[in-house]
This record gives structure tokens, sequence and C-alpha cells, in this order.
């Protein structure tokens, strides 16, 4: 009872915080894209500190993150791996469900990192604008992240891995970087409840540009889903079928 009390609280303050961070920087973010990578920056950094005190969950980040331009292909089992992974990465945009965009001062802030917005059901499309975005310099350079599942998906269950990761490999002639993760484990899909402990986000090394892309893909689930899994078992997290 006492962990979920302090859950709640942690979870309280870190939207009250939201908002904040956001206002205090955005007269920065309206005139340069480094406002807004510095409030997102400063503002995970807020939560990583309040987790350790509030609910005893650290963070704990392996691996080499990227800083050139490469596609970060990740596993993604809550919000926490959202903000470890950009938090890691120093100019990170995602590619994310177009309604985010009509979010409230976080739709403003996707748009100046230049994040790429995707219609349900229509990801080629925006797969092939933000490839046509990228050849004529209107996108700037950075870490595209990417989430081949395409949703949360918890701990131990199978879910398909879809071909617009594969698409992106492909064309853009990019590194791809793997990333694995047990976060889900201690910040759960769904739930108020966050466990202590050591949560770990781990960046896998680098599948260099080249491959076709049914062997890429074929290669990315397993790097990720062998990493992944080795994460769960090493916090005693028993595996389960979907």
């Amino acid at each position: 009872m006492i962990q979920y009390i302090r859950s709640i609280l942690f979870i309280l303050q870190m939207y009250v915080a939201m908002p904040i961070v956001a206002i205090v920087y955005f007269p920065w973010a309206l005139v340069s894209p480094a406002g807004a990578y510095a409030a997102c920056h400063a503002y995970c950094a807020w939560v990583f500190w309040t987790m350790k005190w509030m609910v005893g969950l650290r963070i704990d980040v392996r691996g080499t993150p990227p800083n050139g331009e490469v596609v970060i292909a990740a596993k993604h089992q809550s919000f926490l791996d959202i903000m470890a992974i950009y938090h890691a990465v120093p100019h990170g945009k995602f590619i994310m469900k177009r309604e985010i965009l009509w979010t409230p001062l976080i739709g403003q802030y996707a748009w100046r990192m230049g994040c790429v917005p995707v219609n349900r059901g229509k990801r080629g499309a925006a797969i092939t604008k933000m490839l046509d975005d990228v050849r004529s310099g209107k996108q700037q350079g950075g870490q595209l992240i990417i989430y081949p599942q395409g949703t949360r998906i918890a701990p131990g269950v199978d879910a398909p891995y879809k071909v617009g990761t594969g698409a992106l490999y492909e064309q853009l002639g990019q590194p791809c970087i793997p990333v694995s993760t047990n976060v889900g484990v201690f910040w759960p899909k769904h739930g108020l409840l966050r466990k202590p402990g050591t949560a770990v986000v781990e960046f896998l090394p680098a599948i260099a540009p080249g491959l076709g892309k049914q062997e890429f893909m074929a290669k990315l689930e397993t790097e990720i889903e062998t990493a992944s899994n080795a994460l769960l078992t090493e916090v005693g997290f028993e595996r389960r079928s979907a």
C-alpha cells in the first residue's frame, strides 16, 4: 500500500512538472529547436531524479548511445523507455501517431524537434513523405526513433514486428541501432504501481546498412528479443506467451 501511495504521488508530480517545464522553455523552443531539445532533456532528468527517491526506481542505460544520423529501433514497454532512450541521445526524434501533434504543448515540441507524424493505417505514405523531407533537407539530422512493433508490448508477450522499420533502413541507408529493455517490469503499460529496482535500456551493436529488407527484419527481431528476454531473466521475470 505504501508503494502504491508513493507511486501515485510520483505520477501526479510528474504530470504537474510537464507543463511547467514546457512553459518555461517555450519561448526558446519557438525560436530554436535547441530549446525544444533542452526542455525535453530537462524534463527527463527531473523524472529520473524524482523516481529514484519517491519510488526507488533507477534507470540504467547500457551500451553506447549513438550521436550521429541513425535509425534507432527499440523495444517499447512503457513511457519510461521513451524517456530513457530520448535522454541518452543528443537529437532524438520519434515516428509517432499524428494525433499527438494536437496535444497542447507536447505537439508543438514534437514539431520543433522534427518528429514524424504517422496516420494510422497510412504508414507507407508517412514514410514516403519523411524520406522526401530528408532528401530535400527539411528534416534536421538526428537520431530517428521507431518502435518496430508499433505500440507498447507488455514484458514477455509476443507481438509481430512491422515492415516500416525495414523500409526506413533500406531507403535511408543508415545504420540501425537495436535497443532492448525490461522497463515494463517496473513501470507497466497499465496501472499505477511503480516498482523499486533498476530498469535497463540497452543500446545494442549497430546493424550496418546493406542487408535486404527480410534479412534485416529477421536480424533485428532476433537481436532485440534475445537481449530483452535476457534482461527480463536478469530481474527474475518469467516469460509468458501471448
